[in-house]
């Protein structure tokens, strides 16, 4: 098992969003590689540092808005260590003010899931059958 695999408490999707945050007062604009319900990973060659809380947004497809979420880096791959499999990046724990919160943006990617991937493949990562 690799090191990227231990980091994981949630098995995750291949899918590519357009993710948005502020850095420092300066906009970024980078996309996830995957996503899962605890969390994402942002592919950027300028990962914040790991314990860094930040508010950014998804852009979903099928979704009027951007949904707005708060995560916190727990791992970052810096550039110099980047591979084609491993890309630079930072692996980001979604951070939920309560269980209502939780329960809608687990329901979100969950939705997200099964529109990428369909319902068999989307239920077995989501462990639900």
């Amino acid at each position: 098992m690799s090191e990227s695999d231990n980091r994981r408490q949630a098995d995750r999707a291949p899918i590519e969003l357009r993710v948005e945050y502020r850095r420092l007062n300066m906009f970024f604009a980078d996309y996830t590689r995957n996503i899962s319900k605890g969390g994402t990973f942002i592919r950027t060659e300028k990962p914040l540092p790991i314990g860094t809380e930040f508010v950014f947004s998804l852009v979903v497809p099928g979704f009027a808005e951007p949904l707005t979420l708060v995560g916190k880096v727990i791992w970052c791959v810096c550039e110099t260590d980047a591979t084609e499999a491993n890309p630079a990046g930072m692996g980001i724990e979604f951070q939920y003010r309560d269980e209502g919160e939780r329960g809608r943006i687990d329901a979100v990617v969950r939705k997200v899931m099964v529109e990428e991937l369909g319902a068999k493949l989307a239920g077995r990562l989501l462990d639900d059958g």
